[in-house]
């Protein structure tokens, strides 16, 4: 080789790589220039940045808060428990006595399972112990203590010691990795609007406005948004918080799984029955 010639990209990437960089904007960069010359594919960009910015984010920015937190009181019979349980389909529950401030520990779904052999239900004996975390905390960190711990929630507090909302291990790991699926999800590709168990419709953001329309038949306008995630956060103006209800000329919207930086599921209630109309789901 010409000790003359200019060096090639593999040698200046390799310098950049092997020298500390100064700072994070020009990490940032060199990753962005390692993807566009496909030396990473955009999943592995995606994840990586995302794990900068987790190590920047604190708990309050994604935690659910504690007005659309699911909680069970100590109190409630097991008749009560069950439905809620199984309509929420989630595998943690907070156990409360009496008060949102007043967290006894966390309830395991799978748990239930084991009560049919009990006589006497004691929801108390049931309960796993509660992990308490700052708002402050930033995720990188929680995420580090939730491996260690091998605890899959958190309860997050104020300064005053007050519950502001909770957090799980998903919660974190979807602000690097993206939306997690899990057994309640459904492929994206099809079935964008499905009837649920519940007599609602579970519908994903990306299902486009005019296939809405002609499921619900709706009239949203698709001029300045194509989807019906683009129509909430248009409505909104920012990206709603899971569990979060909103209501567009008379169709409401609840949240079933959003980040911080995207709405994926949305559990939309059926229109009112009319003569003649069929079956969104069918």
């Amino acid at each position: 080789m010409d000790s003359d010639s200019k060096p090639g990209f593999i040698e200046r990437l390799t310098s950049l790589l092997l020298r500390e960089p100064e700072d994070r904007a020009e990490l940032v960069r060199t990753l962005h220039s390692a993807y566009e010359r496909n030396l990473m594919d955009a999943d592995a960009l995606t994840i990586i940045e995302g794990a900068l910015a987790a190590s920047e984010t604190r708990v309050t920015e994604v935690m659910i808060p504690r007005a659309q937190m699911d909680v069970i009181d100590v109190g409630d019979p097991l008749a009560e428990i069950l439905p809620a349980v199984i309509e929420a389909a989630h595998s943690r529950f907070p156990v409360i006595d009496g008060d949102r401030d007043n967290v006894l520990g966390i309830l395991l779904a799978k748990d239930l399972l084991r009560t049919h052999t009990e006589q006497n239900f004691d929801l108390r004996d049931w309960l796993r112990p509660a992990v308490f975390i700052p708002e402050s905390k930033r995720l990188n960190v929680l995420l580090r203590e939730f491996r260690v711990s091998r605890n899959h929630m958190a309860i997050v507090v104020n300064e005053y010691g007050g519950v502001a909302g909770l957090v799980t291990i998903e919660d974190v790991l979807e602000q690097i990795v993206g939306d997690i699926e899990d057994e309640y999800d459904f492929d994206e590709a099809h079935d964008n609007i499905r009837l649920d168990s519940t007599g609602r419709y579970r519908v994903k953001a990306r299902t486009e406005i005019e296939d809405f329309n002609e499921a619900f038949s709706t009239a949203y306008s698709n001029e300045e948004f194509d989807t019906v995630g683009g129509l909430v956060l248009r409505h909104l103006g920012r990206v709603p918080k899971r569990n979060e209800v909103i209501d567009i000329d008379g169709m409401r919207f609840q949240v079933l799984r959003a980040d911080s930086r995207r709405l994926y599921t949305l559990l939309v209630d059926p229109p009112k029955p009319q003569s003649g109309g069929d079956d969104p789901a069918a």
